[in-house]
């Protein structure tokens, strides 16, 4: 695995960052009204695959039953990062109507199983937003306490606004000094238009001291706070 430093530096700054973030989000769930996290950015190079990895990570650590699914099938990252095969996943699973746990992949922790996107299909919206995608969506939750969906950025594909129209709620990376304002907020009304929960938003790339930290905070869809 590339990059899972809350395995690799469990006491560096970073790490704690994340499992802060841990905590954010299971208070934010304490009647365990949701088990679906989208993540995604507004562009591409914002780090949210990192960002999804290491968080899922943190939640295997603290003994949550996790899944990670790459459902970026346009520009998919998941297997890179993790270093396993991309020869089938996902798009197996919806198109042939496989079990889904014929596909999982096991990662260093007990907990923590992933599901690679498989093959670039030709429309990706369409599959995304296939009856059989709800359905996999539904069967997993029965039995996972957290499920993470790696998607497409927002701008300039809708993929990550379609699936947020049936995943329980949406976690946004936004880098640092990297995306321009104008583009973020384009991204979040794109996905508050189609009634997206927002969970709330990782500000990642943030330079403190000279280092690069995350930094997390929470807001809902009547409410923010900075």
């Amino acid at each position: 695995m590339r990059d899972i430093i809350v395995t690799k530096q469990p006491k560096s700054p970073v790490s704690e960052a994340y499992r802060a973030i841990r905590t954010n989000l299971g208070f934010a769930n304490v009647d365990k009204s949701y088990k679906t996290i989208l993540v995604t950015s507004p562009k591409e190079g914002e780090g949210k695959t990192t960002t999804l990895c290491n968080l899922a990570m943190t939640f295997a650590i603290a003994d949550y039953r996790v899944l990670v699914v790459d459902t970026d099938l346009r520009r998919p990252r998941l297997h890179k990062f993790m270093q396993i095969s991309n020869k089938r996943g996902l798009t197996d699973i919806l198109l042939n109507g496989d079990d889904y746990k014929n596909y999982i992949y096991s990662s260093v922790h007990p907990n923590l199983d992933m599901i690679t996107s498989g093959n670039i299909p030709n429309h990706p919206s369409e599959i995304l937003s296939s009856k059989a995608m709800k359905s996999f969506v539904d069967s997993i939750k029965a039995d996972y306490d957290y499920v993470f969906f790696d998607t497409p950025p927002v701008m300039p594909v809708n993929d990550a606004v379609i699936m947020s129209t049936f995943i329980d709620r949406v976690l946004l990376v936004i880098a640092s000094g990297e995306v321009e304002k104008e583009i973020a907020v384009k991204a979040v009304k794109s996905l508050e238009d189609v009634g997206a929960h927002f969970l709330g938003v990782v500000l990642n790339k943030v330079p403190i001291n000279k280092q690069k930290y995350n930094y997390y905070y929470y807001y809902n869809n009547d409410k923010r706070e900075e």
